[in-house]
């Protein structure tokens, strides 16, 4: 399969690192830890000499040199979107206030960044449509090299709905990159995406149907590790998706395996057609019974039953927990959590922040009235 592929970029991209948020995220205010250094003088009939304490040395980020063929690579450092290009792009059927592209870019340090000089690609506006894409240094030939994308995230002020994936186009005559939009036609997704609590990490390829000419999208199973953390842990991760030229695949986060598989065999639908397909003529018969099950004609009712007694009752033994907080709920208001600009009450009703985990409940073995102990 000899294609020239174009890299563009659906919200984030970045070769070495990035940080990204959302346009829908909830601002978070920055909380630093205050440690009292608590010195005690002790005085002594003899002076003792003060001891200068050598000052800690500044520690600045140089970005790796990447090595080997390698056809795109941008760790931001140059601090400017030089190379990139911003979609001037407007989605179909959507009303022109909320149609466009406008989401701003731009080249920053992390919130809370441990080492100056490491800069990203962060989303900096809230409600908006954002998508800005990069070509390679040269087209990529599926043919006997794998191929390799590899990204740092980092949901530094949380995320809602939305995602930080990467699309790779083919490269065709009519490629128009500053109308780069979510229905450009893509080959290879990949990527984290949220929405309300349905945590994805999306590997899809669009494949040409040799018989019908229609392309398709074929998806990947969803990993079966746990990916709430790289969501909501406000650290950076690192996303990789590795296709080699057998058909197998590898997705990675921070370099540990989360999903693998062949791109012949494990898609769904497969590439592969099954050798056996549902019959188009089949009907269902006339006397088909819609229940899986029916009660037992033949079934008694034992004497000692008692119509009146409950199903469950409590435990008589059981005892709450040391330390359960009985006026704390499970769930409470989003401090941090602000009215979207474009909330209309009138269509959209009163707004309510949205629920998070009580943070008093982390460090007790329970919140709520505990009636179920």
């Amino acid at each position: 399969m000899e294609e020239k592929w174009l890299l563009c970029v659906l919200l984030v991209l970045g070769t070495a690192v990035i940080q990204a948020h959302e346009g829908h995220d909830d601002d978070v205010i920055d909380i630093e830890d205050d440690l009292d250094d608590v010195i005690e003088e002790v005085e002594d009939s003899k002076s003792k000499p003060e001891i200068s304490t050598p000052p800690s040395p500044k520690v600045t980020y140089k970005a790796p040199i990447p090595t080997g063929e390698v056809y795109f690579a941008d760790s931001f450092d140059r601090g400017t979107l030089s190379g990139w290009i911003l979609s001037k792009a407007k989605k179909d059927d959507t009303d022109d206030e909320i149609a466009k592209y406008d989401g701003k870019w731009e080249v920053d340090e992390m919130k809370e960044t441990k080492l100056p000089g490491d800069k990203g690609l962060v989303l900096m506006s809230r409600a908006k449509h954002h998508a800005i894409s990069a070509k390679l240094n040269k087209p990529f030939l599926f043919d006997t090299k794998p191929l390799i994308v590899q990204y740092e995230v980092n949901f530094q002020n949380g995320i809602e709905c939305g995602g930080a994936y990467v699309k790779l186009l083919s490269k065709t005559p009519e490629l128009n990159l500053d109308q780069f939009h979510d229905k450009t036609p893509y080959t290879i997704m990949f990527g984290p995406d949220k929405c309300g609590e349905d945590y994805k990490l999306h590997f899809i390829f669009r494949h040409k149907n040799p018989k019908t000419g229609e392309y398709e999208e074929k998806h990947a199973k969803r990993p079966d590790a746990d990916l709430k953390t790289y969501f909501t842990d406000k650290k950076t991760h690192l996303y990789t998706l590795i296709l080699n030229p057998d058909n197998s695949f590898e997705i990675l986060v921070d370099q540990s395996l989360v999903n693998s598989g062949n791109l012949l065999n494990d898609m769904t639908p497969p590439v592969n057609p099954s050798r056996e397909i549902e019959d188009p003529e089949d009907r269902k018969p006339e006397d088909w019974d819609e229940r899986p099950k029916i009660p037992d004609p033949d079934a008694v009712k034992p004497d000692d039953w008692d119509e009146d007694a409950p199903a469950k009752i409590p435990d008589e033994e059981a005892t709450k927990p040391e330390g359960w907080l009985d006026d704390e709920p499970e769930y409470v208001a989003d401090p941090d959590a602000e009215k979207p600009d474009d909330w209309d009450e009138d269509m959209d009703g009163e707004w309510e922040a949205p629920q998070i985990a009580n943070p008093k409940c982390e460090s007790a073995p329970g919140c709520g009235s505990g009636s179920d102990l």
